[in-house]
């Protein structure tokens, strides 16, 4: 009788492929590294080939590897979709969701809406987690991340939730006892604040070259946005976070118009895995959101 994979065999070994190395699949996955090299080992006597080359230093796929990997990608993404059809005929999206997004984000966009959705979702878990550097969703094991800006990783899918505009920001009392300002160079007059960790968030998109100095940096867009709301300069923001402060009057927009647009830091979008069946968790939550947005 011909043996066949079976589906735990082939999950262990995508994640193998996916993670470098069976010590970091076995961690992703929650098992003894031992029972992932023999699921891998067990897959390669029923194929009666070997998949990947091991040595000290890396793992590589060998020609049959390459060759069967893409079947095992399709075959448990087309598996798992046939699951999570099976259990929307039955019930609603159930499990746990975890999306990662910019602490601004997660705390003026996600937050005020959580409890409406898990309302609306009661048997979906949200795991929210918040980090300012684009993060490996895999190695995070998260479901689906929120990005600002262009997106680079080509395996990735995206879906675009939105547009959100550049302010150049500052508050009223700041205003009140600087330099008057009312073109692009009187910036260089300005305390302006900038980001520690992403240098490229401190090239202003400007429609005229200036030469600015930062006074003041942080890591977080939450964190420079507090800085605005204490008085300690010009900062440049996306509408997403500071729209209720531009409205309320606790943040001023300064220099209208003088930001280029579109430009590459003002597309909002929801990320995830090729390689990973849509979820009907992923669904609802995309399509919760994505109205209720205030970019």
């Amino acid at each position: 009788m011909a043996q066949h994979a079976k589906t735990e065999d082939l999950e262990m070994f995508l994640t193998v492929v996916d993670s470098g190395s069976f010590s970091a699949a076995a961690n992703l996955l929650d098992q003894q590294v031992a029972k992932v090299s023999r699921a891998v080992s067990r897959l390669e006597n029923t194929l009666q080939c070997t998949l990947l080359n091991r040595t000290t230093r890396r793992l590589e796929l060998t020609e049959e590897g390459h060759t069967f990997i893409k079947y095992a990608r399709d075959g448990l993404n087309t598996l798992q979709t046939g699951e999570e059809a099976i259990k929307l005929l039955k019930q609603a999206p159930s499990g746990k969701l975890r999306i990662d997004a910019a602490s601004p984000f997660v705390l003026h966009q996600l937050v005020p809406r959580i409890d409406e959705f898990t309302k609306q979702y009661p048997h979906i878990t949200l795991d929210i987690t918040s980090h300012d550097s684009i993060i490996d969703l895999l190695e995070h094991k998260t479901d689906l991340a929120i990005r600002i800006g262009d997106l680079k990783d080509s395996n990735l899918n995206a879906k675009k939730l939105g547009v959100s505009k550049l302010y150049l920001v500052a508050s009223p009392a700041y205003l009140k006892t600087a330099p008057g300002i009312s073109k692009i160079s009187d910036l260089n007059q300005h305390k302006l604040i900038g980001f520690t960790d992403s240098p490229k968030l401190n090239n202003w998109p400007l429609k005229s070259t200036t030469n600015l100095k930062f006074n003041l940096m942080a890591s977080s867009g939450e964190t420079v946005r507090q800085l605005c709301l204490a008085n300690q300069g010009v900062a440049l923001l996306s509408y997403f976070m500071v729209g209720d402060d531009l409205k309320t009057g606790k943040l001023i927009e300064v220099l209208p118009n003088s930001i280029i647009t579109p430009n590459n830091r003002e597309v909002v979008q929801a990320v995830y895995y090729k390689n990973s069946a849509v979820s009907s968790r992923i669904v609802a939550f995309l399509d919760f959101i994505k109205p209720k947005l205030s970019l």
